[in-house]
């Protein structure tokens, strides 16, 4: 019987989709970057104080419950 060598392929396959994944994701966060916030002023939460009569993040109206 003749031995073959294991084919190279797949692992080549593999390499190239990876290498793509990292590209199109540095791509689009060097984009990000340069284009800017998507709201100017949006800062992260800080975990404020929720305004009285209203659960959850203190917003009027956004209450954590389905229907009321």
């Amino acid at each position: 019987m003749e031995t073959t060598e294991p084919d190279i392929r797949p692992h080549r396959v593999l390499t190239g989709f990876a290498l793509l994944l990292v590209l199109v994701f540095a791509g689009a966060f060097a984009l990000g970057r340069a284009v800017g916030p998507v709201a100017p002023g949006l800062r992260p939460a800080t975990g404020g104080t929720p305004v009285p009569g209203h659960p959850g993040d203190g917003m009027p109206g956004h209450g954590q419950g389905a229907a009321r």
